[in-house]
């Protein structure tokens, strides 16, 4: 199966990705580091807010809620 690349904010509800870097300045990076993203870890997207953004994840066993200005920053596989 051919992987896809792209930015987290783009995974399809429901569809597990691979986090593959953190493309952000070193502040951000490690608030991101700190909810768990780090490299390889598996993330899900699993709810939209009726506004579109921000989105839950499901990574690590807990949800969290990034906005797409975050979510575009990271890098993913699937």
């Amino acid at each position: 199966m051919k992987q896809q690349k792209q930015t987290l904010d783009t995974l399809p509800l429901n569809t597990e990705g691979f986090i593959e870097n953190l493309n952000c300045t070193e502040n951000i990076k490690r608030r991101l580091l700190d909810l768990g993203l780090i490299e390889g870890s598996s993330i899900t997207p699993v709810l939209v807010s009726p506004s579109k953004d921000p989105r839950a994840f499901s990574i690590r066993g807990t949800l969290i809620a990034l906005r797409k200005e975050d979510a575009n920053l990271i890098n993913i596989h699937f």
